[in-house]
């Protein structure tokens, strides 16, 4: 990584607050080049309060950015961070409503020149999608990085028409705990308190609104830019990771928008922006990626980056199975158009006599992290458990074959029972009988005939079912085994059905595997600069006297039949900012079934956050629980927040609620 220090201009920056049309005030960072010409402006706008929680990762690319000649702007939504109003539902039309009004006001002010640009990472990413699909005049173009254009089936609530367990419940619970951190009394003043109480009086959990809507409803359409991609008329840049759970939306994007408005993106990458070294590497220079893309379509320099393939992306060659991977080998290819004219459907047919697939209910312990952040335990070990605890097929590997795009699979099945689900995954087989985890995909049984509708299985009957499996850049070395495992369960990535424990019976004859092949000779040449960044923010990351946690542990009651997974998912630990603000953030999931009993699923998160500083003394904490249960009818939740202030409780709420399981 090069630390820059060096730029075309001299930068600094202000804090400011963005007024909105009903008198909300937005808290915003801006960084400016100091020059008397006006500039485009690049928006980021997200709920993570920018004075402290992504204040390392703005320092590293906001400056950046200005130092090159644009106004780089960081807002924080409404009900969050500093800024005034109350907190809404994730991606709320007034969120977006106040997006399009901060674009506009930026296009406004004297040092801008009408231009502007939005860009961010998951949350941001989705904003920057969706707001351009509103179409504010002054927005041409953004950068969207690790984003859906599919909020129902594409993000962290339900995956082929499956409940998400694993993040649906774990991030509802950190974004309740987040929706409940007060503003910080040194931006905003004495009005801290008085704005924090009103805030926690609005406070809702995610969770309760989610599981209503438990099929593609006009809930989740009404949040998708997929619902009608010629919506969008600003120029976009999607970029995921083949690590990240939100890269097929990199495929849609550039299959579903205008050729000439339109790159993507796909790294080995997980949840990160792909100049920040996280594992998986290797990192490329992003933010001079982005600065082409800025210069063409807000200053009309013609920086090349529109004769760049329609798609780059990465074909990883094959690795032994690991939790961490600090780089995995590859190589970039380039692509003219998707889908790519080098790329063909081979087709491999399951052969042998029908097969029960009744998965003890713990299969998918290995399943790795949802959500990948580059720690030490997020990619899945070694499969040869998880296969065991599935039906298999192989195929041998002959020549060397690279797969490019999303697997396919029909499997023709017998379910005695009306509610079930099916899991597919790919793996690649070494010699040595090692399993590394390629991709996977999953079906609700009753979201076979569409993700808007629920259809339980006639018992007894015997159907052909089709899906995908998430998109992949992988190349399976000759002699290498492809092996298909099919489960009927996936804990705790998915939240298992009330009969799921019956299975299913698998007919090989009619069922086949069709893996998108890249032809070897094909593809343009792909290269990048080494990656870059502005000068860090300076965050202390004090030591401490607790023992850190397993990122991953996983616990096995031998007598009770019963596992718990617990994930310390490390978003931030303690750290100390320039300010003088001290940030202590504690949270653990904890995922528990028995292996025999699919009403026994529960799912637990527990968070603590503390907020100190010394001078002027100011110290609150939030601690927030949440869980999730079942019984053969309904979901069980439980959500519990205390807040306190200078060790006063403050705020003190419980909400339960049983929620119909009408799809789940």
């Amino acid at each position: 990584m090069h630390i820059r220090t060096s730029f075309p201009y001299e930068t600094a920056h202000e804090d400011l607050r963005i007024p909105l049309s009903d008198g909300t005030l937005l808290y915003a960072r801006v960084w400016r080049p100091l020059t008397d010409e006006p500039v485009p402006a690049i928006l980021e706008y997200l709920p993570y309060r920018l004075t402290d929680w992504t204040a390392p990762r703005d320092w590293q690319r906001h400056p950046w950015y200005a130092g090159h000649g644009y106004a780089s702007v960081r807002v924080d939504v409404r009900g969050h961070g500093n800024s005034q109003g109350m907190p809404t539902d994730e991606y709320s039309a007034t969120e977006l409503a106040d997006g399009v009004e901060v674009v506009n006001w930026l296009a406004a002010q004297p040092w801008c020149d009408g231009g502007v640009g939005m860009f961010g990472i998951s949350w941001g990413g989705v904003n920057s999608l969706r707001i351009a699909a509103l179409a504010p005049e002054p927005l041409k173009a953004v950068v969207t990085v690790c984003s859906t254009d599919d909020r129902y089936d594409n993000d962290v609530h339900y995956m082929g028409g499956s409940v998400l367990a694993v993040d649906m419940h774990a991030w509802a619970a950190t974004m309740l705990a987040f929706a409940c951190r007060p503003p910080d009394p040194r931006y905003v003043g004495e009005a801290w308190r008085d704005m924090w109480l009103k805030r926690l009086e609005e406070v809702d959990p995610f969770v309760h609104t989610w599981l209503d809507h438990q099929t593609r409803d006009r809930y989740w359409q009404r949040g998708s830019v997929r619902e009608d991609y010629g919506a969008i008329d600003a120029a976009v840049l999607a970029v995921g990771g083949w690590h990240d759970p939100y890269r097929d939306t990199v495929l849609r994007l550039v299959e579903n928008l205008p050729a000439d408005r339109v790159r993507g993106l796909i790294g080995p990458w997980s949840h990160q922006y792909p100049d920040r070294g996280l594992p998986p590497g290797p990192a490329i220079g992003f933010l001079q990626e982005t600065l082409r893309w800025w210069d063409h379509w807000l200053k009309g320099t013609d920086s090349g980056v529109m004769r760049e393939p329609l798609l780059r992306a990465h074909v990883t060659d094959s690795h032994p199975p690991a939790t961490v991977h600090q780089t995995l080998p590859g190589r970039w290819v380039g692509e003219p158009a998707w889908p790519s004219p080098n790329v063909s459907p081979v087709s491999h047919a399951l052969l042998g006599p029908p097969l029960l697939v009744r998965s003890p209910q713990h299969t998918g312990v290995d399943a790795g992290r949802f959500l990948p952040f580059g720690n030490d335990a997020d990619l899945p070990p070694d499969q040869r458990e998880e296969d065991a605890r599935s039906v298999c097929f192989e195929f041998e590997a002959e020549e060397e074959t690279w797969v490019l795009g999303r697997p396919r699979v029909r499997l023709r099945l017998s379910c005695e029972v009306p509610r079930g689900q099916v899991i597919a995954r790919l793996c690649d087989v070494a010699p040595d009988g090692a399993s590394t985890l390629v991709t996977r995909g999953v079906l609700n049984l009753s979201a076979r005939q569409g993700r808007d509708r629920r259809v339980p299985w006639p018992p007894g009957a015997t159907e052909d079912v089709e899906f995908e499996l998430n998109g992949i850049g992988h190349a399976f070395p000759a002699g290498h085994r492809v092996r298909l495992a099919v489960s009927s369960a996936y804990w705790p990535w998915i939240w298992p059905q009330p009969e799921s424990a019956a299975g299913f019976t698998l007919h090989p004859e009619g069922s086949l595997l069709e893996l998108p092949v890249h032809n070897r000779e094909t593809g343009a040449p792909v290269v990048f600069e080494e990656p870059e960044q502005s000068e860090p923010l300076g965050v202390n990351f004090p030591a401490t006297l607790d023992e850190p946690r397993p990122a991953r542990l996983v616990v096995r009651d031998v007598a009770k039949g019963e596992w718990r997974l617990e994930v310390d998912p490390r978003y931030g630990g303690t750290r100390v900012y320039p300010d003088g603000l001290e940030v202590t953030e504690d949270a653990l999931e904890t995922y528990t079934i028995n292996e025999s009993d699919p009403l026994s699923a529960r799912a637990r998160s527990d968070w603590s956050i503390g907020l100190h500083r010394p001078e002027p003394a100011w110290e609150a904490t939030v601690r927030a629980r949440s869980e999730l249960t079942c019984d053969g009818k309904d979901f069980l939740t439980s959500n519990e927040v205390v807040c306190t202030d200078g060790g006063e409780v403050v705020f003190h709420r419980t909400w339960e609620k049983r929620i119909p399981r009408t799809a789940g």
